[in-house]
């Protein structure tokens, strides 16, 4: 069958189905992952489809999900957040290192889960950690200034951004609202993004807090690689296939 024949097929299943996987396509047609692939990416271009994880989508089936403020989130998953909050105090870099927190409801909770008489710096652009942190810990306690976006209750713009271009810190706790082996770490919102992207960049070891249900999922702005990732702290539903995945390229994955 010629390529052009193959990718037409293709394009009339994923019409006809909805969707198509990567593994099956390539049992159907007797050609490796990396041909389909390829064959879905032409077809992207061409309209005909929407590459997602591990395979194709009709295009337009998948939106962009809207952004869940913290009351939200607070209430989601609480339980696989807090062990992997508790599973990043393995990471915590030794007496008189520094810990960047990124905001958001897990890396919350590691902040919470960090034991007294560590003797670290600590440095975060979240408002709730800032003030969780001072009452919680017996470290230094830094707060990045800058506009404070309600949604999330974070610092963001470019006085936050620059004051992060200035640190170089032991080990950073990243969030993600998505997390792909082809489009790396995304969130929805671009200022949001760039502050993530600097924090990542301050940093001697990523280490990323995100539960499964983040997995597979690309949202509009992309602020870093899985090659920038050390460490993936997610909870045990992940499947295999998304930490097989995550862990070829380096990272080290822990379930909590």
């Amino acid at each position: 069958m010629y390529a052009e024949e193959r990718q037409q097929a293709i394009a009339d299943e994923v019409r006809r189905v909805g969707r198509a996987s990567v593994a099956d396509l390539a049992g159907r047609f007797s050609v490796t992952s990396e041909t389909v692939r390829r064959d879905l990416a032409t077809l992207e271009r061409a309209g005909h489809l929407q590459r997602v994880h591990g395979g194709a989508v009709r295009p337009g089936l998948i939106r962009v999900v809207a952004e869940q403020g913290l009351d939200v989130r607070e209430t989601t998953h609480v339980d696989r957040k807090l062990a992997i909050g508790m599973a990043a105090m393995k990471f915590l870099p030794p007496n008189g290192g520094s810990v960047l927190f990124d905001a958001g409801t897990t890396t919350f909770q590691a902040a919470m889960a960090l034991p007294h008489g560590h003797g670290l710096t600590l440095i975060t652009n979240s408002i709730p950690i800032a003030g969780a942190l001072t009452n919680h810990s017996d470290g230094f306690v830094h707060a990045i200034g800058g506009r404070v976006r309600g949604l999330t209750q974070a610092t963001v713009g470019a006085d936050t951004v620059a004051a992060i271009h200035r640190l170089r810190v032991s080990t950073v706790f990243i969030g993600t609202n998505g997390i792909t082996a082809r489009h790396g770490l995304s969130t929805p919102y671009p200022e949001e993004a760039a502050v993530k992207r600097a924090m990542v960049a301050s940093a001697d070891q990523v280490v990323v807090l995100a539960d499964s249900s983040k997995m597979g999922r690309e949202d509009l702005v992309r602020f870093a690689s899985l090659d920038e990732v050390d460490v993936l702290i997610t909870d045990s539903t992940v499947s295999s296939t998304d930490a097989t995945e995550l862990a070829d390229h380096g990272i080290e994955v822990v379930l909590a």
